[in-house]
């Protein structure tokens, strides 16, 4: 992409304004805190004082709004808290240049380094600098800092009380998380009836992972519908795949297939129903025609073999989502929810109970203890750690931890050096608009200078027409923080133009000069902006050069988890499933890597010098049809103590684990990875199935290991840029059940 084109785009993007749903309960609360904070301080120690703590209470409120799993209070204790500290140290070096200079790049720099503890850290770090800039500018003295830094401290306090004593959707965001999990899983299986390999994306299932991760305090006090649903999402995510999926033996039309889209169509509306139940908290209602689907015995008599192992699984899963999904209502509803739950349960027993000898239920272990989220003394080792991991050649967070540092010095020089007064506009602008990579950092330098100019024009034109008074000053600033708290979902712009009406509400209510123009203003925030942009273009992070080391994580990720799941089958009596699952963690967490990194390079300005677009598109298709396969085997692993081993299973497992790790190594090196372990140690155990069927085990699962070689091979054509083969024919061939138009699968075979 050329430097035009990507400045257009990230222009585009940081001018762009959504709907979003408001919070106006919480925004209400934020505001709240933020005139009695400003009420407290004009009373016992006059407007200067009170800008300070409200750019305490301000910062607090928006920390709350961040995406964390933590307790809010404990966001605006955090926040305050160390914005106290900046305001405090910033003072006290403040008078003479050099040291402060040298404080300032050392706490820029922290701060840069504090995005590896993530997106919240980061922004709370960059807003304390930048806050820091503004307040170290209203004390007088050492005492009169030191009353400032206070007061910031109680700002947060104030909030965090307010939180605490007005909670407004206790464990929302908790709830949101895991519905949206549910919600996923019902638009899956509505979209497996039109297309039995439709995509599914991981993000909703590893949001609701992060969200179950509880403190021990907060594990007492959780719901009880947020204790087991997630589990058993992850679970009925395969087990919807295996039913749709044609290669698993239901033909592409006929009664079995409609069988299966009514099955589809009834765990989506159960689905759906729990989604709405666990977010409001309210108690299941279920469709009585899914339930009827669900209840009948007519599954038995239709599928055989795996559809039918998946069919019986999916009812007692949906079952037990049924029973865990249960908020608070009257008893009567409860327990028609619960008569419903276990009539589906019963159905999918009598159901595996016929000639096949499918074994009943899931099979499932029991439900593992809560995940732990460590508390806030023992996240600083952790976040300590983090950073430190990221103090190595080519990090981009160190790259942008430099940038950030100096581009922050820089510019408080020059906005010192101007004769417009009020220098810090331009280092304040610079930290809050730069971010690790490029899109965001130019478009939220464009969305700054946009919405500096319209909150700006508006509150200097509201002040230069009404003179307002102190009280007047502090009760604009609270309505543009009420805007800011209502609105900063909906663009960066928008926010933007509240922040900069706030701050000269606020700075007028301490008695600014009116009179400063808005030239002098944006013209800092413009000096700001571009030495942000400039920066990146200097001393670039790009993603672009590491799209080839992403892809070998995924693949090797993925043949990690296909080798756990193909070697589950060797000897299901002596290993356990936790292998399996963290195995697939580890896939997810690759392929959203992948996802992110591809996005963010599609953007950049710079050569190609990763991947072509062909060749990503067709290699990330293959790694996604790779895991599909994995999937399925997984959805049908033998759950007791009697199920028959599969020994050459253990050796198509090693070869997988070995020829991706391989593989991987050679994707990075810029070469086309052979998999000619895989296809011999296959090749053997075709040998041994066509010469003692007994001896090769179950051919359910062979059928799985060639549909893992099938993927692999596509993703080495699709690196290499070569057409997939087309078989020819034989006189005995029958068509593919997934092949055709509406197919998307390698060789017409689900992967």
């Amino acid at each position: 992409m050329s430097w035009l084109r990507a400045l257009k785009e990230t222009a585009r993007s940081g001018l762009k304004i959504e709907r979003q749903r408001l919070e106006p309960l919480i925004a209400i609360r934020g505001a709240a805190g933020l005139a009695l904070v400003i009420g407290l301080s004009l009373a016992l120690f006059g407007p200067v004082v009170a800008a300070s703590s409200a750019f305490g209470a301000f910062q607090a409120a928006i920390a709350t709004f961040q995406r964390s799993w933590r307790p809010r209070p404990v966001l605006a204790l955090v926040s305050g808290a160390s914005l106290a500290v900046s305001t405090f140290l910033g003072y006290l070096t403040g008078s003479r240049l050099p040291l402060f200079l040298a404080l300032l790049v050392i706490w820029t720099f922290v701060a840069g380094l504090a995005w590896a503890a993530g997106p919240t850290g980061g922004l709370i770090a960059a807003s304390n600098v930048a806050i820091m800039l503004v307040t170290i500018t209203l004390p007088t003295s050492l005492a009169d800092s030191a009353v400032h830094a206070v007061m910031i401290l109680v700002g947060g306090v104030v909030q965090a009380a307010l939180i605490v004593l007005f909670p407004v959707r206790r464990w929302g965001a908790q709830r949101d998380a895991l519905a949206d999990a549910l919600a996923a899983e019902a638009d899956y299986a509505r979209r497996l009836r039109h297309d039995p390999v439709a995509p599914f994306d991981p993000v909703p299932l590893m949001t609701a992972r992060n969200a179950a991760a509880v403190t021990p305090r907060q594990a007492r006090r959780r719901p009880p519908e947020l204790r087991g649903s997630r589990g058993i999402a992850e679970r009925i995510r395969p087990v919807l795949a295996s039913l749709a999926d044609p290669s698993m033996g239901v033909p592409s039309e006929g009664p079995e297939r409609d069988r299966v889209r009514e099955l589809l169509a009834a765990a989506g509306s159960v689905l759906d129903s729990a989604a709405r139940a666990i977010r409001h908290g309210d108690p299941v209602e279920l469709s009585p025609a899914a339930v009827a689907v669900l209840r009948t015995p007519d599954t038995g008599t239709l599928l055989t073999g795996p559809p039918r192992r998946a069919a019986d699984r999916l009812g007692a899963l949906l079952s037990d989502v049924i029973e865990t999904a249960d908020g608070e209502g009257t008893k009567e509803e409860k327990a028609e929810a619960d008569r419903a739950a276990e009539s589906i349960k019963a159905a999918a027993g009598r159901t595996s109970s016929a000639a096949d000898g499918t074994p009943s239920g899931t099979g499932t272990p029991a439900p593992a203890p809560h995940r732990r989220r460590p508390t806030l003394l023992r996240l600083i080792p952790v976040v300590v750690k983090a950073m430190r991991a990221e103090l190595r050649p080519g990090s981009p967070i160190l790259r942008h931890a430099v940038r950030v540092s100096a581009v922050t010095a820089v510019g408080y020089l020059i906005g010192t050096a101007l004769p417009f007064g009020h220098g810090y506009w331009a280092p304040m602008a610079a930290v809050m608009v730069m971010r690790p990579e490029f899109s965001q950092t130019y478009g939220r330098s464009v969305a700054r200078f946009g919405g500096t100019i319209v909150g700006v024009s508006l509150a200097t034109g509201i002040a230069q027409a009404t003179r307002p008074g102190t009280g007047l000053a502090a009760a604009l600033a609270v309505l543009c923080a009420l805007l800011m708290y209502l609105l900063m979902r909906t663009g960066y712009v928008v926010g933007q133009a509240c922040i900069s009406a706030y701050v000269v509400f606020l700075l007028g209510m301490a008695g600014d000069d009116w009179s400063q123009t808005v030239l002098e203003r944006v013209v800092l925030t413009l000096v700001g902006g571009l030495l942000a942009m400039i920066s990146y273009a200097l001393y670039p992070a790009w993603e672009t050069p590491r799209l080839r080391g992403r892809l070998g994580d995924w693949l090797k990720a993925d043949g990690r988890y296909a080798a756990s799941v193909v070697d589950q089958y060797a000897a299901p009596a002596e290993r356990g499933h936790d292998d399996v699952r963290s195995a697939l963690l580890d896939t997810r967490e690759a392929r959203v890597a992948w996802q992110e990194a591809l996005a963010i390079a599609q953007h950049e300005p710079v050569r190609n010098r990763g991947l072509s677009r062909a060749a990503a598109a067709d290699t990330q298709h293959a790694l996604a049809e790779l895991g599909r396969a994995a999937m399925l085997l997984e959805a049908h692993l033998p759950c007791g103590g009697d199920a028959t081993p599969v020994p050459d299973a253990a050796r198509l497992a090693r070869a997988l684990r070995r020829a991706t790790e391989q593989g991987a190594k050679e994707v990075r090196e810029r070469r086309v990875p052979d998999w000619s372990e895989v296809r011999e140690a296959l090749a053997e155990w075709d040998a041994r199935q066509a010469a003692d069927e007994r001896r090769a085990g179950d051919p359910f699962v062979r059928e799985g290991a060639h549909l893992l070689l099938d993927a692999l091979e596509e993703f080495s054509r699709g690196l290499d840029g070569s057409p997939k083969p087309k078989p020819e024919p034989g006189p005995d061939s029958k068509p593919d059940p997934g092949s055709g138009p509406d197919s998307d699968r390698p060789g017409g075979r689900a992967g």
